[in-house]
């Protein structure tokens, strides 16, 4: 059974259960909640906990019916929740570099993980989803500007594990890159493939097996748990998990139409808050602890073959990542209209550092929901969040 946790001398669960009190009679409301993930995936099982969670903290008043990829895909997600499709979606905001710039700015420089010391391996999802929290909701502005002008407020975050090459050929050296077909998700990643003379081909997820199946790509840079549930597994041969490095970060896991946030109680937003921690949480969680065996299936299923990349390829990758997160910065400032871009890029590269240090001792998903509920979730004003 999930567990209250207590918040700024007054428990969530009395002010939940003052409103169950004083509103007795409330009809249950039924959210919709839209992702571009199949069902059965990592985060149709996350999502899933999300609604559980949500049902308990409200005793029943509110519930989440999931559509995993049946209501929306990836591509239609923001707009759907924008135009009250949806109550909930999934969007992956990088996706659309033009709404969701300063997000995006933030999400995009996840490639300093490789700046960080090791003590952030195995860990990297965790930390920078609780960077990305604490930035997002509680140091950007800008950010909530965006969300407001798609018509959305957000209400969780989440990323992935490490992202590295998964390929129909051996891609481990600089030569091996030259050329190579690379189905990225981001600026970031396509800078890099430039960088080393491959050639970046942005698809929806949604497209990614299609692609890799056809030879319209030779790589899809992705995380080893999206093999999976991304039906990419029987198309993959050889799998480098060590480059580029990054997560995928620009995940808004819960952005809730703002008619329907400003339509739901105080005790209800503060409830969909704590819900959104556990369902930030779930997924780098599962992902984190799925890794290692999807990995391992696939070369035991269908004979992938695992690499490490060449020195000189890994030194020049650092090197990159050093440079690029100033020429990111220039170019959101420039291209993307981020005014503050180079303070925000400073901004978080510290609130990282310090996340890397914060999750050194999450043992289970209920540790890291508790840590971002207490660091990030619990500081957000439902008062004033997404309610102008």
């Amino acid at each position: 059974m999930f567990q209250l946790k207590q918040l700024a001398g007054v428990t969530l669960a009395a002010l939940l259960g003052a409103g169950t009190l004083g509103a007795a009679q409330a009809e249950a409301q039924q959210l919709r909640y839209a992702m571009g993930f199949p069902p059965g995936s990592d985060s149709d099982v996350a999502a899933k906990k999300y609604a559980e969670t949500l049902s308990e903290l409200t005793n029943g008043e509110l519930s989440v019916r999931v559509f995993a990829l049946s209501l929306l895909n990836f591509a239609e997600t923001p707009s759907g929740v924008r135009d009250g499709i949806a109550d909930i979606g999934y969007v992956l905001t990088p996706y659309f570099p033009q709404q969701f710039p300063h997000m995006n700015l933030a999400a995009e420089a996840s490639m300093a993980l490789h700046l960080q010391d090791e003590s952030v391996k195995g860990r990297e999802g965790y930390a920078y989803v609780g960077a990305m929290a604490e930035f997002v909701l509680l140091n950007c502005p800008e950010c909530q500007d965006e969300m407001k002008q798609q018509n959305q407020v957000m209400t969780s975050n989440a990323g992935s594990t490490q992202y590295g090459l998964t390929c129909t050929k051996k891609v481990t050296t600089v030569e091996d890159l030259r050329g190579t077909r690379l189905r990225v998700a981001g600026s970031h990643w396509s800078r890099w493939a430039q960088e080393f003379g491959a050639s970046p081909v942005t698809l929806s997820s949604n497209e990614a097996a299609e692609a890799l199946s056809q030879g319209v790509v030779d790589c899809v840079v992705i995380s080893a748990p999206e093999l999976t549930n991304l039906g990419l597994f029987e198309h993959v041969s050889d799998i480098t998990m060590a480059i580029p490095g990054g997560i995928f970060a620009g995940t808004a896991t819960a952005n809730v139409n703002r008619e329907t946030w400003q339509g739901l109680s105080e005790e209800h937003r503060t409830a969909m808050l704590k819900a959104g921690s556990v369902l930030a949480a779930e997924i780098p969680f599962i992902y984190h602890s799925r890794e290692a065996a999807v990995l391992q299936r696939i070369q035991d299923e269908q004979g992938a073959k695992l690499h490490e990349p060449s020195p000189e390829l890994m030194a020049g990758v650092v090197a990159f990542v050093e440079k690029d997160l100033n020429d990111m910065a220039d170019y959101y400032q420039k291209e993307r209209g981020v005014e503050r871009s180079h303070e925000m890029m400073e901004q978080f590269l510290q609130i990282l550092a310090r996340w890397v240090d914060l999750v050194q001792d999450v043992e289970t998903a209920e540790d890291l929901s508790d840590l971002y509920w207490q660091e990030v979730y619990s500081k957000v004003d439902v008062n004033t969040h997404g309610m102008n």
